[in-house]
């Protein structure tokens, strides 16, 4: 065994080792967080039956103005409105832990996939050399799934972050307005409250990216309609679903890989045809049986040169093709300049179907 094999199965071993102490780290910091969900879903408790108890007593106040103090209306809105605050406060920090909660988790389901695959490649039988191919895929991997928390951590930014900030600032507003003019300070609080509900939609929508809930609750079809449906509603495109051979529910891995094939295939060709989007089409056809599962999109939008795929194709596209072979299936795409694109992506199933 030459000294450049040596190297690589140390390098190996080391990025074992690493892929350990990040699952290890990443467990850890589930646990922390899962434990103070719990603590804050308690403190959440019991500031909602506190505000309860200040909202009777308000209420109470309210029907017998007469009998009550200057001093003792002015401690109980205070304390109504201290409490609706730490609610508020509250609510919005067990938000935020929920969605650290749901990107961790997907983190760990990855490092735990490229756990299993090294400990798949290791388990085979020597050939003298390490697989380049494998470590090429493996390198794929990571790259894309780096490149996914990049892009998802800009749209934080740039989305419900900066939005969160214009919210103190709004709040603040309304704040000073509320004695001077109740009436401009309602409407800043109705601007505060549209801009919060349209963040809400964007942050629901980072976590459908992360993780789709109805893909673990209801499986591949209904995902995959509400999904293209999803698409249809944003941008306007003419997008078709086939499904044959009815809702068969496969093994989760298979799932998530057709998913997020649709995911990305449908994404490129409405993203590299932008300019035209109202003669845009997108057929997809998914058909599901016993032995295999067959994915077909084809549009009528901007073709390419298939030969220079290989050396253009996007990250997604060598990820698809890589993961299907190594499913024991296929990618193909036909494509030129004049009628658009077609990708055909067969994997047998090896299992019977999920029940």
């Amino acid at each position: 065994m030459n000294s450049s094999t040596n190297a690589m199965i140390k390098s190996g071993d080391e990025f074992k080792e690493f892929i350990m102490q990040e699952l290890l780290r990443a467990k850890s910091m589930l646990k922390d967080i899962n434990l103070t969900l719990d603590q804050s879903q308690g403190e959440f408790t019991r500031l909602t039956q506190k505000k309860a108890s200040v909202t009777s007593l308000l209420q109470r106040i309210q029907s017998n103005l007469d009998s009550a103090s200057k001093t003792e209306i002015r401690d109980t809105f205070n304390e109504a409105m201290d409490a609706q605050q730490r609610l508020l406060v509250m609510r919005s920090q067990m938000d935020k832990l929920q969605e650290q909660r749901s990107c961790l988790n997907n983190f760990v389901t990855h490092l735990e996939k490229t756990q299993e695959f090294l400990q798949l490649v290791s388990s085979q039988p020597e050939s003298g050399s390490p697989q380049p191919g494998g470590i090429a895929t493996l390198e794929m991997l990571i790259t894309a799934q780096e490149a996914e928390r990049q892009r998802l951590s800009r749209q934080m930014h740039d989305g419900p972050a900066q939005a969160l900030s214009n919210f103190i600032v709004q709040a603040e507003i309304a704040t000073k307005l509320f004695d001077m003019d109740p009436a401009k300070a309602r409407e800043e609080l109705d601007k505060l409250k549209n801009s919060a509900m349209t963040t809400f939609q964007k942050v629901r929508s980072f976590i459908t990216d992360l993780r789709p809930m109805m893909l673990d609750d209801l499986g591949l079809v209904p995902t995959v309609r509400k999904h293209i449906t999803s698409l249809k509603e944003d941008t306007g495109i003419d997008i078709s679903l086939t499904i044959n051979g009815g809702e068969k529910k496969l093994e989760p891995y298979l799932e998530v890989y057709i998913f997020r094939a649709i995911q990305e295939l449908v994404g490129n060709s409405i993203k590299h045809n932008q300019n035209n989007p109202g003669k845009m089409k997108v057929d997809v056809a998914l058909t599901l049986d016993n032995s295999q599962v067959l994915l077909v999109i084809k549009d009528n939008g901007k073709g390419f040169d298939p030969e220079k795929i290989s050396e253009s194709g996007g990250l997604g596209l060598k990820l698809i093709k890589e993961r299907a072979e190594m499913l024991g299936g296929s990618m193909i795409i036909t494509a030129n300049e004049e009628s658009g694109v077609e990708v055909t992506v067969n994997i047998p199933v090896l299992e019977t179907p999920v029940s």
